[in-house]
This record gives structure tokens, sequence and C-alpha cells, in this order.
């Protein structure tokens, strides 16, 4: 049963370095599409989406004396 325990730990640990390791060459591959200053308004992109609102603050922060 150790065994099998410690397969399973690999192989999510593999999965999970694999997830990584394509997530950063996707972005890399997009950010590295176009030579810098090269504007195109129909270029395919491939990234995580992020609804507004689920990190930091929707409107910057007023400082109040």
């Amino acid at each position: 049963m150790n065994a099998l325990n410690a397969l399973y730990r690999d192989a999510t640990c593999g999965a999970g370095a694999i997830v990584i390791t394509l997530v950063l060459a996707m972005s890399f591959l997009e950010s590295t599409a176009l030579p810098p200053g090269t504007e195109v308004s129909t270029l395919p992109t491939v990234s995580l989406q992020i609804a507004n609102g689920w990190f930091g603050q929707p409107q910057p922060a007023v400082l109040v004396d």
C-alpha cells in the first residue's frame, strides 16, 4: 500500500509540473508572437481570463486625511 501511495503522489506531482510548464510555455509563446511595436488587432490569444473583482480592488483606493 505504501508503494501505491508513493506512485500516486509522484503521478500527481508530475501532472502538476506538466500543467505549470504548459501554462508558462503558452504565456511565453503569446508574449513573443510578434516583434515589439507591431500591432495586430485580430491576434488570437491563449490566456487565462480572470473575472474582474476576484483579485484586488475594482477601483483604486482613495486616501482620506
